[in-house]
């Protein structure tokens, strides 16, 4: 009967052949013999002991070493038992060459390249300054990956990658086709490179991974798109994670810490990730940095204990949305170098410096946030050097010599400001040659609401409690003085809603409400 049935339908219905395994040393006694001999689908098996190997991969097997997920002492059990010894040569091919859907799981991977302690402490004393700008960077010409990955999907898991002499992990995209590799678990730390390197279009995803002790970032991404997902970069040379060169990547629930520049590092113009939900906490520089014209979005972040801001802008134009920074020895965000940024629903508090500082030439809208600090001379919001700010809606508790300090132009509105009583200082403190409008803000428990001196200033429909003398101070303005509809009210029956010395412009309808003094309980 079977020779009536068609060839092709007799094809069909076989089975298809079986996915093989290939164990080294048992069936081959070195793992590029057992690869050359897979095929797609394969996987080889690899007992544990170090192989003194540098591996070209195939397309569609899988490189795994023998044993279970049990934890060790860096990573897996068996990714410390399986070594890939790259013999400490210099100028050869990488660690581990991936292929297209090839699959690299639980290996150390070391000794690919030189690795020099002594050139890794200099930087590392350094903060990385005098490092070069392509200096272990993963697209740097001469630059040998310890794992390779050049323009194909693959699968780099569960890998412990250490003591190389350039970049750790290196993936390189092409600008014709995307590809999406996926490097997870690893751990990758004392590389004279970046951890993990993603540059020239990939889009990698970074997930999971264990990022310390690299001379470049924990992970660096140039002109890229990954997903840098979970993350955990402390101690690195550089920042723990760094995006430049037009990256857009989206860098979500990483944890950053004592890393020896930013948590995060964000530079150049056109590079313009999403930045959300990470932990950025006692870095040498700021939790997470940004400047010379990158654009990102820093949203959802806490930032603490940074030894500068807890989110710095460098001449950068960042949206600034929803962080926590708390504890920073400088400002909790601060803005220089004629950056431009929106500055909203973001909590700072007890930070040594300002909450927000607006400095050099800077631009903010500075909206619906909570700021406060207990104690310190530095006022909560600095707009210095003729920056130019909007503060609208927000919480302010607390301050220095000021709540808000002016020195350039600000328009000051819907704000509530909570002092601790006279002593407190100024509500606002406006500079000589500043323009600033205060309007519809609600002050209490400060020196004054309004202290301006040589300045040009129109102060309207504020409500004023809990001040000292004058709630408003005006002093020899450049312009005329608009004072407005201010409504002030004190237990004194010396107060008064303005002390003004200089010219007029339109003053009016100021009103003070005596109440009654407070017995003390």
């Amino acid at each position: 009967m079977l020779r009536h049935v068609p060839l092709c339908i007799l094809l069909l219905a076989a089975p298809a052949a079986s996915a093989a395994t290939l164990r080294v040393p048992q069936d081959h006694k070195s793992v590029q013999a057992a690869v050359d001999a897979a095929s797609s689908g394969d996987t080889v098996l690899v007992s544990a002991g170090r192989y003194p190997e540098r591996l070209t991969l195939r397309a569609g097997i899988t490189v795994r070493s023998e044993g279970d997920d049990t934890k060790g002492t860096v990573g897996l059990k068996r990714a410390e038992a399986a070594i890939l010894d790259g013999g400490g040569k210099a100028g050869e091919q990488p660690g581990i060459v991936m292929a297209e859907g090839s699959t690299l799981d639980g290996f150390t991977v070391t000794n690919v390249g030189v690795y020099d302690d002594d050139l890794w402490k200099k930087h590392h004393a350094t903060h990385g300054e005098e490092l070069g700008d392509d200096e272990g960077a993963v697209q740097a010409e001469g630059t040998t990956a310890a794992v390779s990955i050049k323009g194909v999907n693959c699968t780099v898991s569960n890998c412990i990658v250490h003591h190389n002499g350039d970049v750790g992990i290196g993936v390189i995209g092409k600008a014709d086709r995307a590809i999406s590799p996926v490097i997870e678990g690893n751990t990758s730390y004392r590389n004279l490179g970046g951890g993990i390197g993603v540059a020239d279009h990939a889009q990698a995803i970074v997930r999971g991974n264990t990022c310390y002790e690299n001379l470049r970032a924990g992970i660096g991404c140039r002109n890229a798109s990954p997903l840098i997902l979970d993350n955990v970069c402390h101690h690195n040379v550089r920042a723990g994670i760094g995006n430049r060169e037009k990256a857009r990547s989206v860098i979500r629930g990483n944890k950053c810490y004592l890393n020896r520049r930013a948590g995060i590092g964000i530079r150049m113009e056109g590079t313009a990730p999403i930045v959300e939900h990470n932990e950025c906490y006692e870095n040498d520089m700021a939790g997470i940095g940004c400047r010379d014209g990158a654009s990102p979005i820093i949203r959802d972040n806490k930032c603490l204990k940074n030894k500068m801001a807890g989110i710095g802008c460098d001449g950068a134009s960042p949206q600034i949305i929803g962080n926590d920074c708390r504890e920073n020895a400088m400002s909790g965000i601060g803005l220089r170098g004629k950056g431009s940024a929106t500055v909203a629903n973001n909590t700072c508090v007890e930070n040594q410096l300002v909450a927000i500082g607006v400095t050099d030439g800077s631009t903010a809208l500075i909206t619906g946030n909570r700021l406060s600090r207990t104690g310190g001379m530095p006022p909560l919001i600095a707009i210095k050097d003729g920056s130019i700010a909007t503060v609208l809606k927000n919480t302010l508790e607390g301050g220095g010599v000021a709540a808000v300090l002016v020195q350039g132009n600000a328009t000051i509105s819907g704000n509530t400001f909570k002092g601790v009583g006279d002593k407190q200082g100024n509500a606002v403190w406006v500079w000589e040659g500043s323009d600033v409008t205060v309007h519809a803000n609600t002050f209490n428990g400060y020196r004054a609401a309004v202290n301006a001196s040589k300045a040009k200033v129109i102060i309207t429909a504020n409500s004023i409690s809990g001040f000292s003398g004058a709630a408003i101070i005006v002093r020899d303005s450049s312009a005329p003085a608009n004072v407005h509809g201010n409504t002030a009210v004190s237990s004194d029956a010396k107060a008064r809603v303005i002390d003004l010395l200089g010219a007029l412009g339109v003053v009016g309808e100021n009103v003070i409400r005596q109440e009654a003094a407070q017995s003390p309980k």
